[in-house]
């Protein structure tokens, strides 16, 4: 009997070591899912993922004789006390052109926090035909307690949007992010190309400094 044992004790091993080896590449596999899942949203428009840099405008003729609806919504999330509002709640554009339009963001909170606006477009195959150009959304915002300032975004519709597509949803969630000194944060002195260019503080607000 002991003899059997020792006999399989070096496949016992064996049958551990591989299924640690096994176990250890799907985690490793799982781990890498999320990434590639939003690259794969991203190319493929898919649950209305769009773009997290700034695009280039497409140089093309501006369909005149079609008009889209182009509607933006906000909202926040649970623990930050912070509000984003669109100027204006939606715009009617040509495919083609490009437009720009503004939001406010205000922390209405007591403490300085960095958050940023996740984008998501509805209907998703829409996501594959909006550019934008310069977005608040590239990058996190930090706003002291009572801090607000107005942000453009600058986005076009291309000419092969479906024509079955009459209006494009432009959702913006806020999420908290970390503030640890790693984390890149835009400013009211950035105008990074791409960005944030163009923020400025909310309108009848002291922009802030001496002369």
């Amino acid at each position: 009997m002991t003899d059997v044992v020792e006999d399989r004790s070096p496949q016992v091993r064996r049958t551990v070591v591989k299924t640690l080896v096994v176990l250890a590449g799907m985690f490793g596999f799982a781990f890498a899912l999320v990434p590639l899942y939003d690259v794969f949203c991203q190319v493929t428009g898919l649950n209305g993922k769009t773009s997290t840099s700034a695009q280039t405008l497409v140089h093309e003729e501006v369909d005149t004789e079609r008009t889209v609806t182009m509607q933006f919504v906000t909202r926040g999330s649970a623990g930050l006390p912070w509000k984003l509002e669109a100027h204006s709640r939606q715009v009617r554009v040509h495919p083609g052109q490009s437009t720009e339009v503004y939001f406010t963001f205000r922390n209405l909170g007591d403490q300085a926090l960095v958050a940023r606006a996740v984008p998501s477009v509805t209907p998703s195959p829409a996501s594959l035909h909006l550019r934008k150009l310069a977005c608040f959304c590239f990058d996190n915002q930090r706003l002291a307690p009572g801090e607000s300032f107005e942000a453009p975004l600058v986005f076009q519709l291309t000419r092969d949007l479906p024509e079955e597509i009459k209006t494009v949803t432009l959702v913006y969630t806020l999420y908290p992010q970390d503030q640890g000194p790693d984390v890149a944060v835009a400013t009211v002195a950035d105008g990074a190309p791409g960005s944030d260019k163009g923020r400025r503080p909310a309108s009848g607000e002291d922009p802030g400094g001496e002369a």
